[in-house]
């Protein structure tokens, strides 16, 4: 996992549409940039549709949501479309930006042992760097507490 008040690992990635999204489009707002293991499963669609119910609350405090998987660009469309979700989805299918953010890891399923995507998510200040991390985050109360933690700044 990246540390706070460091500078965010800028990026080039597709998003739901097949355009090409960079975190340095951003520059001037705030960003949660949340890492999500895959498209359509439980915890994940929970964690998306929590961001889906409170995005006008992001919206109102301009803040930039964007959400990163390994899942391709079809999988984001699908899952965007079946869940109507109004934000940014990155797909990053080589896994360069979730390497980057140091969200890889071993995981248990099972009894097996995995490397898989470390549900973590980053808050990035205006001028692009980490103001703060949450690792291991709660899909069914994080996005809440990113907005309590915004609006009490």
């Amino acid at each position: 996992m990246l540390h706070e008040k460091i500078k965010a690992p800028d990026f080039k990635l597709k998003n739901q549409f097949g355009e090409i999204v960079s975190l340095s489009d951003f520059l001037g707002k705030k960003v949660v940039l949340y890492f999500y293991p895959k498209d359509d499963t439980p915890g994940c669609t929970r964690q998306a549709c929590a961001f889906r119910d409170t995005f006008t609350k992001f919206k109102d405090l301009d803040v930039v949501v964007i959400g990163i998987s390994k899942d391709s660009v079809e999988s984001h469309q699908k899952f965007a479309s079946k869940y109507n979700l109004p934000f940014i989805i990155l797909a990053d299918p080589n896994q360069e930006v979730i390497t980057k953010y140091d969200v890889l890891g071993e995981k248990k399923m099972y009894g097996k042992t995995y490397l898989g995507v470390i549900r973590t998510t980053y808050i990035i200040d205006e001028q692009g760097y980490i103001e703060k991390t949450m690792p291991n985050a709660n899909p069914d109360k994080n996005a809440e507490e990113i907005l309590e933690y915004l609006q009490e700044r």
